[in-house]
């Protein structure tokens, strides 16, 4: 399939552009690039992450804040992150500054604590991200502002918060919410309605679907269409990232990835030619700075297709993901999280460990807390013993509501029922029933294994954040008794013979760098990583392919740095030439070990 190559047009290009996909596609990196262009064609841009996990620092290469930066060698180009903790501090002090000194420290207190809940982290980060796109003046001078958003889960939660608060501003009787009083939220009310508008209007934004050549990320990309179509997001192109072929006609490994591409862009011809589609090729080296950047969008020379390795090497000693299944069964029940960036190959790790525990005679559940779920179509078929769910959030939203009505609900009047119902009707709801359905499968691992594919990491430090914070919600509704598993989950989660966390990446710089940075955010919470896993790795491929011989020898250091600074413990996998989707496969790819042998220059 023939597509033309993507390259923004400055005469074209809308004022709003949202990059969204699957995590790990490459939506930062191609974000990066088309702010860097409008801004070389003279345009004035602004470059917006708002990705909780956000790497556009290190793309950008320059330290970022929630105020614009200029960025060192790409004049009129300024980013900034949307930082969801920093933006509720600030969103709580522009509640409760004004009545320091009129009201007493007890009732200060009593509002700060009401306001530090995840709901009011979510509102706060949107409450930027709204005020980028319906207050003008937030913008004035910028000809274009550009977004990086977080994988599509979030982002389709974002977009769709527009309209869900501005409906919830409409309806709310009572003055107030989880959030405290209302008048905080009435005074945006005015940016929402522009952002619903702004969002709507083709003429003014665009979103850019960003994939790559993969069946599940082309499904997520079609799935993301279509939901924000449905709320009015209509302007849309698709942009197919890592697109890759190969002159070595005799080359299994490179062969097998061009006609994995070639099957899966043949298989979504439908979506792809159902809007503008371009290509964007596999480059050989990590897309980081102002030069890597105009490699992404504009080619490589033939000299940076030289693998830049002086000597020949032996690899670390790394582990099979067998041998850490082999450590994590001995206790014959708990919980097993995958946690890292998205794209890196969670999902596929989770149902291998799912498969290998079940196949050893153990009781197992597999489980996800990602809005975009793929494990139903990666274990793609059943195993003895393993049982299989996801949390979704509407349905969970549902039993909460239905919960707390037929709970309280009874012993009220009608005028109490109506502002319960009200007051359910919120979008902070959703967050609380997530999180109990999240504490609820934790709570199983008493008994079995529970394996939890969980969302990309901004998502799950947001999950994982939200203990104390659900507690004091449900005191300021004076809601049911809280259940057992939430009373116990962060002490579950800390507990290392419990709980076995293990950090997935690849060897490449940002995912390795945010999974270290993952690490850090769990150790502050006194959550111990358990080990970690390198994926799709291709040491030993012996490929003959110029471009896939530079990023295996790129991989060095990243293997290296996982195994000697960051990682108690390291299991290796192997790229695959077939997607490892099936029992067989996920067994097979569990059991794959790294030879140790002299890996030539």
């Amino acid at each position: 399939m023939k597509l033309p190559p993507y390259v923004p047009d400055p005469a074209t290009a809308t004022r709003f552009l949202f990059f969204t996909g699957k995590g790990g596609v490459g939506k930062t990196s191609l974000s990066c690039a088309a702010a860097l262009k409008l801004a070389e064609a003279g345009r004035r841009v602004l470059l917006v992450s708002t990705d909780p996990a956000s790497n556009l620092d290190e793309v950008l290469e320059t330290r970022l804040t929630n105020h614009p930066a200029p960025i060192v060698g790409a004049p009129g180009l300024e980013a900034m992150n949307i930082n969801p903790v920093d933006a509720a501090a600030a969103y709580r002090e522009r509640l409760i500054g004004p009545m320091r000194g009129l009201l007493p420290e007890g009732a200060l207190r009593s509002m700060e604590e009401q306001l530090s809940g995840s709901c009011t982290v979510e509102i706060a980060a949107f409450d930027e991200f709204s005020g980028l796109i319906g207050n003008p003046q937030a913008v004035q001078g910028y000809d274009h502002i550009i977004f990086d958003t977080a994988p599509t889960g979030h982002t389709l939660r974002l977009m769709s918060l527009a309209k869900a608060w501005d409906q919830f501003l409409e309806s709310n009787t009572s003055g107030t919410s989880c959030l405290g009083p209302l008048a905080g939220l009435e005074k945006q009310r005015v940016i929402y309605e522009a952002t619903v508008r702004t969002l709507a209007d083709a003429a003014a934004t665009t979103l850019v679907l960003v994939s790559r050549p993969q069946g599940a990320a082309l499904r997520e990309a079609e799935r993301t269409s279509k939901e924000l179509r449905a709320i009015g997001v209509g302007n849309q192109c698709l942009v197919i990232n890592g697109a890759f072929e190969t002159p070595c006609a005799k080359d299994p490994t490179a062969q097998a990835m061009q006609q994995r591409g070639m099957a899966a862009l043949e298989a979504a011809g439908d979506f792809i030619r159902s809007m503008p589609s371009y290509i964007v090729p596999l480059r050989a080296i990590n897309i980081l700075g102002i030069a890597g950047l105009r490699v992404l969008l504009g080619g490589e020379t033939p000299g940076s297709l030289t693998p830049q390795v002086a000597e020949s090497w032996t690899p670390p000693q790394m582990e099979s993901l067998a041998d850490l299944v082999s450590a994590m069964e001995q206790q014959g029940h708990g919980v097993i999280m995958t946690m890292g960036k998205g794209g890196v190959g969670k999902t596929t790790v989770a149902a291998a460990i799912a498969v290998m525990l079940a196949r050893r005679g153990h009781s197992v559940h597999l489980s996800t807390t990602d809005p975009a779920a793929h494990v139903a179509q990666t274990l793609h078929g059943r195993v003895e013993g393993l049982t299989l769910s996801r949390i979704d959030p509407a349905e969970e939203t549902a039993a909460y509501q239905r919960e707390v009505m037929q709970a309280q609900g009874s012993a009220m009047d009608d005028a109490g029922r109506a502002l319960l119902e009200e007051d359910l009707r919120s979008p902070c709801t959703e967050e609380i029933a997530v999180f109990r359905a999240f504490a609820r499968e934790v709570g199983q691992g008493v008994s079995r294994f529970v394996v939890l594919d969980t969302a990309p990491t901004g998502h799950t430090l947001l999950l994982l954040d939200a203990s104390e914070a659900y507690h004091r919600e449900l005191e300021r509704q004076a809601r049911s008794t809280q259940p057992e598993q939430v009373l116990r989950l962060l002490e579950r989660l800390r507990d290392p013979d419990f709980t076995r966390i293990l950090l997935v990446t690849l060897p490449e710089a940002t995912p390795v760098h945010e999974a270290a940075a993952l690490q850090e955010d769990l150790r502050r919470a006194r959550i111990e990583p358990f080990a970690w896993v390198i994926n799709q790795s291709l040491l030993h491929s012996g490929t003959c392919d110029p471009l896939l011989q530079c990023r295996e020898a790129s991989e060095r250091r990243y293997l290296l740095e996982v195994v000697e600074k960051q990682a108690h413990r390291t299991a290796w996998l192997p790229w695959q030439p077939e997607e490892p989707v099936g029992p067989d496969a996920l067994a097979h790819l569990a059991s794959s070990r790294l030879q140790t042998a002299m890996v030539p220059a």
